[in-house]
Formats: structure tokens, C-alpha cells, sequence
């Protein structure tokens, strides 16, 4: 599309609107009922001033394909923070102006929150528009038959991406041709982008294909044939030097993990100061519809093999395990009170673990934790299922969506196929996707 060019403009100034936004918003809030101040001109044009420095630099409002709206809000908060830091140090530094503390908190976690709606508007039209058709990146693809077939089939799966691919020339077409038919369909093709796919590259012939990018303006990317199974590849730089690192497992970005964990406090205490009065008549009925205590808390198994107390409202009669072993819940199983019944399905018995979000014990998101005595077997059973102990558990889940509650080790080990989908697709529009999917479960009472 024509109008792809001015997306990053109108990213930046927007940026810069909600900003100042927030700041209006937060002072009046805070201000309203107890003074008639007016925001410092100079301290409004030192919030802009240092946004639009640190803007430039950190290139937050730049974004790429493919689209990753985790990636773009977690270098956005990097960047939040670094305006943080420099707008107080400067403030108090040379004690310019007096700051209320109230009111930079209530600025930053507006603007954040407009931020990510902004950004997951724009996110959610580019993949429209993308899916459609439009804004797309002509691509061609040059070399090896092998490579070539599982790049087309990698990105057939992704429309969103933008990618449309229109020829391809196999290695085989110019082995007995010189370089320069290479050149000329490539130009004839006129790409926006070329993959090369070569097993075996010339390094004057990759060369001249860089620099005939550079001339005309092709981006020129470079696929490697290596591939295993159930592995991972990231590129570490060394000055000139590219590697790749591989791994069996996903390594979680400090990025994510920081974002992820942001979120969660913000998502915890949102859902936990409102809903006080839900949790204390949910605790009292629990109370008043059987004997025993109104928390079950129970040993499971986090982030790292770290074990933890997890919390739930009661939905059983007590000394319900009294056979010596742990045993899972099953389908009428008559250890569930008739309020308990009403609790799983609703899966408002899950509400108590807000607190091990809140204590770091759990995430909203991740993979259901387990108790040792069934993890020991599910390794047995599924040996990947200890790639999930990279991530903290989840409040809920993928699998707790789409399967729900396990009733034996089988299901158990089904349920796990869904975490390790998630664990490959870890950003912040799945976590949303499913967040919502959940409320759609509790409102519907379908909860398994």
C-alpha cells in the first residue's frame, strides 16, 4: 500500500498525543478536588522533549514484519522507563519543579494502557489488511528445491506477514548459466525481497548479491539449510561473526519475561481490588455450604522445579485424598460439593490464585501446574513436557481452555500438547486470546 510509508510517522506523533493525554488526564484526576494548579509549561515541554529524544533512539514506534505486538510493547516499555528515569532525574537533579508522585504513576499507567490499545488496534488492521491482500512484500526466493519448499510452506501458514511470493529459481536452472542470469531475472522479478537458499554458497556470488541489493534497493536474507527437530536457533553476533545458537528448548527473553510479569501485577490487582466483594461472598458461601476450611491449598510444581502452595476455594469435602496417594478429579466425582461443582465449572475456585500471581509463584497465562507424583509420570509419558518448567504456571492456560480438567494421566498428557503450542507462541495476543477465551468458559459454566 501507498500509505505503509506514513505509518511510522503517525505512530510517533501518536504516541506523543496519548502521552500528553495521560499527563491531562492523570493531573486533573489528581487535582480536581483538591486544587486548582496548572501543569508548568516547561515541565510539559520537557515530557515531550525527552519523549521525542528517546523515541528516536530506541525507534519504538517502528513496526516491522513480522508482526510481534509482545516485541513492539516490550521495547515501548523499555522506553517508558527510560523517560521515567531521565524527566525525574532531570526534575530533581537540578530541582526544577515540584513533581507529584501520585501523578507520574497515574500518567505512566495510563499511557501504557492507551498504548496497548492503540498498538493492538494497529496490530489487529495491519493483520486484516494483510490477510486480504493488501500492504504485502513481494518476495522472491532463489536456490535449493528443499529449502525453497519448506520456506513457502513456513509462510503459507502466516498470511499476516505480508509476503507474496511471485517466481522462484531453482539451483538447478542456473548451474550451467553464469551469475549474471541470475542478476536478471531477479531485477525482471523486481522484489522487495530475495531468500537466498543455497546448501552450498559461493562467497563472491553472496557477495554481489548484497551489493546488487543495495543497488536496488532489495533486501537480501539468507536461509539456512540446518534443521532439527524440536529445535531452537537464535543469531549471536560477535562483531562481523553471525552464529547460530541452538537449543532443544525456547529460550524466554528477559524482555518477555519482565513484560509478562508487569502484566500480571496490573491484571492481579485489577481484577482483585474490584472484585473484593465477589471474593468475600464466594468465600462465605463456600463457608456456609460445608464444613472445612474455605481455601484448599495444595503443593505444585513452578517455574524451575521450585515448588509452591497453591491456593483454590475448596470445592470438595475435606480429606478427600484419604486413599494415601494424590488422585485426580473425575466426571460426578462425589467428592465435589454441590457448591464445588458450580465452582469448577464456573472455574471460579481458581480466583484464590491471584495472590500466588501477585507473590510470583504463578503467571495469568502459562502451563497448569502439576504435583509432583503426576509430573514424574508425564515425563514418562511425554519427555518434552519438561521444556514447560522454563515458564511459570499459569492461572490459566491454553489447555485449560481447550481440554479443562484432566482425568487421568492420558488426558493429562493431551492437555500438555496445548502448553507446548503455547511455549513456541509465547506474545502478548495469545495471552489476551486466551485470558478472553477463559471468561467465555466461566460465563458459560462449560468448565470441565
Amino acid at each position: 500500500m501507498r500509505y505503509s510509508k506514513l505509518l511510522q510517522p503517525f505512530t510517533f506523533f501518536c504516541d506523543l498525543l496519548l502521552l500528553n493525554i495521560a499527563l491531562q488526564c492523570a493531573h486533573l484526576f489528581i487535582f480536581t478536588f483538591y486544587s486548582s494548579e496548572i501543569q508548568s509549561i516547561d515541565f510539559l515541554l520537557l515530557v515531550n522533549l525527552t519523549w521525542v529524544t528517546i523515541a528516536s533512539v530506541t525507534k519504538n514506534y517502528v513496526i516491522k514484519r513480522p508482526l510481534m505486538l509482545s516485541d513492539n510493547l516490550s521495547k515501548f516499555m523499555t522506553s517508558m522507563v527510560y523517560h521515567l528515569v531521565m524527566v525525574l532525574g532531570i526534575v530533581y537533579f537540578f530541582k526544577l519543579y515540584e513533581v507529584s508522585r501520585m501523578v507520574m504513576f497515574c500518567t505512566y499507567l495510563l499511557f501504557f494502557i492507551l498504548i496497548v490499545a492503540q498498538r493492538s488496534l494497529i496490530f489487529f488492521t495491519l493483520d486484516y489488511i494483510r490477510k486480504k491482500g493488501y500492504n504485502i512484500k513481494h518476495v522472491i526466493i532463489v536456490g535449493n528445491t528443499d529449502i525453497v519448499n519448506r520456506v513457502k510452506k513456513s509462510f503459507s501458514r502466516h498470511p499476516e506477514y505480508g509476503y507474496n511470493f511471485i517466481t522462484t529459481i531453482s539451483e538447478d536452472m542456473l548451474e550451467s548459466q553464469p551469475n549474471e542470469v541470475l542478476f536478471n531475472k531477479i531485477l525482471e522479478a523486481r522484489p522487495d525481497e530475495a531468500f537466498i537458499c543455497y546448501k552450498y554458497i559461493d562467497q563472491l556470488l553472496l557477495r554481489k548479491l548484497v551489493d546488487l541489493g543495495d543497488q536496488h534497493n532489495i533486501k537480501i536474507k539468507l536461509v539456512s539449510d540446518l534443521v532439527l527437530e524440536n529445535s531452537y536457533a537464535s543469531i549471536v553476533n560477535y562483531e562481523n561473526l553471525p552464529v547460530i545458537q541452538l537449543s532443544s528448548s525456547i529460550e524466554i527473553s528477559l524482555k518477555i519475561i519482565f513484560f509478562k510479569r508487569c502484566f500480571d501485577i496490573l491484571f492481579s490487582l485489577f481484577v482483585m481490588i474490584p472484585g473484593l466483594p465477589v471474593f468475600i461472598a464466594l468465600a462465605i458461601t463456600t463457608k456456609l455450604t460445608s464444613k472445612g476450611p474455605v481455601f484448599y491449598r495444595q503443593e505444585r510444581i513452578g517455574r524451575n522445579h521450585k515448588p509452591f502452595n497453591i491456593y483454590k476455594f475448596r470445592s470438595m469435602y475435606v480429606n478427600s485424598e484419604q486413599a494415601g496417594r494424590p488422585m485426580l478429579s473425575k466426571d460426578k466425582d462425589p467428592r465435589i460439593t454441590q457448591w464445588g461443582s458450580f465452582l469448577r465449572k464456573s472455574r471460579l475456585d481458581e480466583l484464590p490464585q491471584f495472590w500466588n500471581v501477585l507473590k510470583g509463584d504463578m503467571s495469568i497465562v502459562g502451563p497448569r501446574p502439576e504435583r509432583q507424583y503426576f509430573i514424574e509420570q508425564l515425563i514418562e509419558e511425554s519427555p518434552n513436557y519438561h521444556k514447560l518448567f522454563k515458564l511459570k504456571p499459569g492461572l490459566t492456560s491454553i489447555g485449560q481452555v481447550n481440554y479443562g480438567y484432566a482425568e487421568n494421566v492420558q488426558e493429562m498428557r493431551d492437555r500438555v500438547r496445548y502448553d507446548l503450542i503455547y511455549l513456541k507462541n509465547i506474545n502478548f495476543n495469545n495471552d489476551l486470546g486466551i485470558i478472553f477465551q477463559t471468561i467465555r468458559v466461566m460465563v458459560q459454566l462449560k468448565g470441565k
